[in-house]
């Protein structure tokens, strides 16, 4: 396995930008782009190479890994008391718990995000 192996590497249509994107979350933003997903994806995969060789050589320690990594499904979000309490009394009216109401809302959004 090659230590690239250890990082999600994503290639996405930009509909704003007409063409595709690469990037390594948690490691490069957008570095490289295209019409093609295929040469995209190997441009970057080329330049994280170069990237680990550059901090490997500089002796810099790498991100966290992120293709394998697992997710206990909790997190702790903090909001201000008065976001806090209409989140909660919306989740009540809903009859859901506020948990439940706040995954809602976070699936919703990200769906939403995702067809633009």
């Amino acid at each position: 396995m090659k230590t690239r192996d250890k990082y999600l590497k994503i290639v996405e249509w930009s509909k704003a930008d007409g063409c595709y994107i690469g990037s390594i979350p948690g490691f490069l933003g957008p570095c490289c782009h295209g019409d093609n997903e295929e040469l995209v994806y190997k441009q970057l995969c080329k330049i994280l190479d170069e990237w680990i060789e550059i901090h490997e050589q500089d002796e810099l320690p790498l991100p966290e890994e992120t293709a394998d990594k697992t997710y206990s499904g909790k997190f702790i979000l903090r909001v201000n008391k008065e976001l806090h309490k209409i989140l909660s009394i919306k989740a009540l009216q809903s009859n859901l718990s506020l948990n439940q109401f706040c995954e809602n809302l976070l699936k919703s959004s990200i769906l939403k995000k995702k067809t633009v």
